[in-house]
C-alpha cells in the first residue's frame, strides 16, 4: 500500500508541474535601462519555456504569455525581485494547452516576441502624437468597490470623497468583437459601448461623445486593466467635468475571479490568448450569429470580415468553408453590399490564411492632366517595393480635361483621357473637337489658379470610399496630394464617409480649401515627400511642398526630402524611410 501510495503521490506531482497556464501583467513605471529588461526577459522566458508576447517601452512594460504554471511562478518570483515591479498585479489562471495551432499562432502562442515599442498600447491614431499623461489615470476601484457602485445605482462618492448624486455611466474601453462576447449591465445604469474596430479608435469616440461623458461618474472598464489606464487619463485631460473617471482595477480578469458567477457582467470575456474567451459558472451566451442573429459567441473557427479583417460570430449552421463576410461596422458605412458568396474585387489582401496582419490599402490619387493608369505606371517602382505591405489602389479624377498641344498640328490617333481633382475658374468641359491648341507655354505655377472643383473631387471620394472602401490611408501626387490635404483638414466633418488614418503628400502644395488654415492645425498623420533643392521640380516648388507641410501637427508629421525632381523616389534610404512610415500602420 505504501508503495501505491507513494507512486500516486509522484504522479500528481508530474500532473502539477505539466499544468499549463497563461500569465498576464502590466505596469507603467519609468524604465532606467531597457537593455537590461530585455536581456532579463530573454533570460527568464527561454530559460523557463514560456511563449507570447512581450512589449516594453521607456514607460513600462505589457506581457502575456503562457507556459507550464510552474515555469510562471518562477518567472513571477523572478520578477517580483525587481523593484521595478513594486505593486505590480500579476494574473496567472490555469488552462489548458494551446490545441488549435490556427489560434495559438494568431494570438502569438507559438513563439517569444520580445519588443521596445513606443507605445505599450496604441491609443493614438496618429503614432507620433505625445500619449496622455499616465499620472492622471482615473482613480483604481477594486471589483468589489465596482460591484458596490453598481449595486448603489447613481449615488457614488465623487473625487474629494463626498456623498454626490450624479448620474453614472459604464464606458467600455475594448473593442467591437470583444463587447459581443460580453459586456458590464446593470438596469439603471447606461453601458456606453463606443463600437470601434481598434483600440486606437477611441480617443475619437471620445472626442466625438464627451458630452455624454462630461459632468458625470464614468466607469471604465477592459480585458485586464490597460487599456483603461491611457483612456482615463485621456478623458480626465479635457478638464472641469471630466475629473470622475474610474476604472476597474484588474479589468474583467479579476471581476470574474471575484464574482464568479458573474455578477453585473453577463456573457463571456474576450481574451488575447489561445482560450479566446473566459466565462462565469453561469455560462450565459449574449453574443449572436452575424447572419442568422441566433446566439453563438465562438471565435475558434477564426471568421473575419473581408473588408477590415475584424473577428465576426458565424454560427456552425452560417459558416460555409470559402464565404466571405461582412461585419456590422462595414454594413453600417454602406460596403460591401453584394452576394457573400462572390470573391469582391477589393478585399484586402492578406499574407498567409493564418496571418491576422494584412495589407494596407491606399488610394491613390494622381496628378493635374494625369489618369489613374497613367500613375500605376509611374508608380510601378514603388508598388513593387510596397508589396509586402500595401496594396495601391489608382482612380481617375472627376474632372475631364480637353486635349491640349503646343505643336504646329494636333497629334494622331487615340489618346487617353487626362482628368484633374482641382480646375481653373476658366475650366472648359472637353469638346467634341477633341485636340484644342494651348493657349500658352507651360507655366510652372498654373497649380495656383486651380482654386475650383473641390466640391465635385469631395462628392466623388465620398462615393468612392463607399463603392471601392475602405482604405487605410490615402497617397497623393502633385495635384492629388493637394486634393488629399485638404480632406484632411476636413477629416472631423467626414467620419463615416471617408474614414481613413494616414495620408502620403507628395510633391503637394496648399490648395484653396486650407488656404485659411493654421499652422500645425491638421492633425492627420502625413508623410510629405518632395525635393529638397529648389529648381529640382519644375512643376511644384520646394517652398510650396514645405507651406502644406507646415499645417499639419510636427507631432504627426513626418518629411522625406530628396534629390531628385517631380517623382516619388525608389531608392534607399527613402524607400526605408517609406515602409518606416507604413509600417506604424499595420
Amino acid at each position: 500500500m505504501g508503495t501505491s501510495s507513494c507512486g500516486d503521490g509522484e504522479k500528481q506531482r508530474i500532473e502539477d508541474e505539466e499544468q499549463y497556464g497563461v500569465l498576464l501583467y502590466y505596469k507603467y513605471t519609468s524604465v532606467p535601462d531597457l537593455d537590461e529588461l530585455v536581456s532579463f526577459y530573454e533570460s527568464s522566458c527561454n530559460s523557463l519555456g514560456l511563449l507570447g508576447r512581450v512589449r516594453l517601452s521607456p514607460n513600462g512594460v505589457n506581457v502575456t504569455v503562457g507556459g507550464k504554471l510552474t515555469a510562471l511562478e518562477e518567472h513571477i518570483a523572478a520578477a517580483k525581485s525587481n523593484c521595478l515591479f513594486e505593486g505590480t498585479d500579476f494574473k496567472l489562471a490555469s488552462c489548458h494547452h494551446p490545441l488549435n495551432d490556427k489560434v495559438a499562432q494568431e494570438c502569438g502562442f507559438t513563439s517569444l516576441s520580445i519588443r521596445v515599442v513606443e507605445e505599450l498600447v496604441t491609443f493614438s491614431p496618429c503614432p507620433l502624437l505625445k500619449s496622455p499623461d499616465i499620472s492622471n489615470a482615473g482613480k483604481h476601484l477594486s471589483a468589489e468597490e465596482f460591484h458596490s457602485v453598481l449595486q448603489s445605482a447613481n449615488e457614488y462618492l465623487d473625487g474629494d470623497g463626498k456623498s454626490e448624486n450624479k448620474e453614472l455611466v459604464l464606458l467600455d474601453a475594448r473593442n467591437l468583437y470583444e463587447t459581443r462576447l460580453g459586456k458590464f449591465e446593470s438596469e439603471n445604469v447606461e453601458t456606453l459601448d463606443p463600437e470601434i474596430r481598434q483600440y486606437s479608435d477611441l480617443p475619437t469616440w471620445i472626442d466625438q461623445n464627451a458630452e455624454k461623458l462630461k459632468g458625470k461618474n464614468v466607469l471604465m472598464y477592459c480585458t485586464g486593466g490597460i487599456r483603461c489606464e491611457m483612456a482615463s487619463a485621456y478623458i480626465r485631460s479635457k478638464g472641469t467635468g471630466f475629473e470622475n473617471t474610474f476604472q476597474l482595477y484588474g479589468g474583467i480578469q479579476r471581476y470574474l475571479e471575484q464574482f464568479p458567477s458573474g455578477g453585473f457582467f453577463k456573457g463571456k470575456n474576450f481574451v488575447f490568448d489561445h482560450r479566446i474567451s473566459v466565462g462565469s459558472s453561469k455560462e450565459d451566451i449574449v453574443g449572436s450569429c452575424l447572419l442568422c442573429n441566433n446566439t453563438f459567441d465562438d471565435y475558434s473557427p477564426r471568421c473575419r470580415c473581408r473588408l477590415c479583417r475584424m473577428l465576426v460570430l458565424v454560427c456552425n449552421h452560417c459558416r460555409v468553408k470559402g464565404d466571405m463576410y461582412v461585419c456590422e461596422l462595414c454594413r453600417k458605412h454602406g460596403k460591401g453590399e453584394f452576394p457573400l458568396s462572390l470573391d469582391p474585387p477589393n478585399q484586402p489582401s492578406v499574407s498567409n490564411g493564418d496571418d491576422t496582419r494584412r495589407k494596407l490599402r491606399i488610394l491613390c490619387l494622381h496628378g493635374f492632366r494625369q489618369n489613374a493608369s497613367g500613375f500605376k505606371g509611374r508608380t510601378g517602382s514603388l508598388a513593387k517595393k510596397l508589396k509586402n505591405i500595401a496594396e495601391l489602389v489608382f482612380i481617375d479624377a472627376p474632372h475631364e480635361l480637353q486635349f491640349i498641344y503646343q505643336t504646329a498640328t494636333p497629334p494622331s490617333g487615340a489618346c487617353n483621357k487626362k482628368f484633374a481633382w482641382l480646375v481653373s475658374p476658366d475650366f472648359d468641359k472637353p469638346s467634341e473637337a477633341g485636340w484644342t491648341v494651348a493657349q500658352c507655354q507651360f507655366d510652372p505655377l498654373q497649380y495656383q489658379n486651380q482654386t475650383e472643383g473641390f466640391g465635385e473631387s469631395l462628392t466623388y471620394l465620398k462615393n468612392v470610399f463607399a463603392e471601392k472602401g475602405p482604405f487605410d490611408g490615402i497617397l497623393g501626387f502633385s495635384q492629388g496630394a493637394a486634393m488629399a490635404a485638404a480632406v484632411c483638414g476636413k477629416q472631423d466633418q467626414l467620419v463615416g464617409e471617408i474614414d481613413f488614418r494616414f495620408c502620403v503628400l507628395c510633391s503637394g502644395f496648399t490648395p484653396q480649401p486650407l488656404l485659411e488654415k493654421e499652422q500645425g492645425s491638421i492633425k492627420c498623420p502625413s508623410l510629405h515627400i518632395f525635393g529638397s533643392q529648389p529648381g529640382k521640380d519644375r512643376q511644384i516648388v520646394t517652398q510650396a511642398s514645405s507651406d502644406l507641410a507646415r499645417l499639419f501637427d510636427d507631432g504627426c508629421a513626418t518629411i522625406i526630402e530628396h534629390d531628385f525632381g517631380h517623382i516619388i523616389p525608389t531608392k534607399s534610404p527613402y524607400i526605408d524611410e517609406i515602409k518606416a512610415f507604413l509600417n506604424q500602420f499595420i
